[in-house]
């Protein structure tokens, strides 16, 4: 065997280089997302978008449910750094998960699906559990988050549809809310 003969026959062995990541293909489908809702986060869209062929997603996916599982823990990682980032009282709380639900929509719902790792909704809590024990204490302050967290979701999720259609204004709507719920919550 010749020396070029040897080269190509451990070149055909060796793997394929990879020509894309975990963090590219979550990216990716986090864009697709927001473009075209969950429905259009498919193995082979994510591929065009990164520059391979859908076979190539396989070696950092397993399949679509679990790509649909990493987009969501990325939305979720972002969404605990933005209420983490806030002073950790509730007004800010609610104010950056209103923000980030209008940011990213698609997101935000995907965070309500069975694709949401239980493990990332428990960390997005935190910042609100802590902000409701400063207010309610360490007893009732599991309760007091699940208030706020409803509400503020119901909330978001019926302006993000359009079904507020009683004329008024949202943000005044939204403000007024908060400060009642906090109100109601602080002894």
């Amino acid at each position: 065997m010749t020396r070029t003969d040897a080269t190509r026959h451990l070149e055909n062995r060796m793997p394929t280089p990879d020509r894309t990541s975990l963090p590219a293909i979550v990216a990716a489908g986090r864009a697709i997302l927001e473009e075209h809702g969950p429905a259009g986060v498919t193995m082979q869209a994510v591929a065009a978008r990164v520059g391979v062929r859908a076979p190539s997603l396989y070696k950092r996916v397993r399949d679509r449910e679990a790509l649909l599982v990493a987009v969501t823990q990325a939305v979720a990682d972002e969404l605990t750094e933005r209420l983490e980032r806030t002073d950790g009282g509730l007004a800010e709380i609610a104010v950056a998960y209103r923000g980030f639900a209008h940011d990213q929509p698609e997101g935000f719902r995907l965070l309500f699906t069975s694709s949401a790792p239980p493990e990332a909704l428990r960390e997005t809590a935190r910042p609100v559990l802590r902000a409701c024990e400063g207010l309610v204490g360490p007893d009732d302050a599991l309760d007091a988050a699940r208030l706020f967290t409803a509400w503020a979701t119901g909330f978001l999720q019926m302006e993000l549809s359009g079904a507020f259609r009683l004329g008024g204004d949202v943000d005044e709507a939204f403000d007024y809310a908060t400060s009642r719920i906090i109100r109601a919550l602080t002894p």
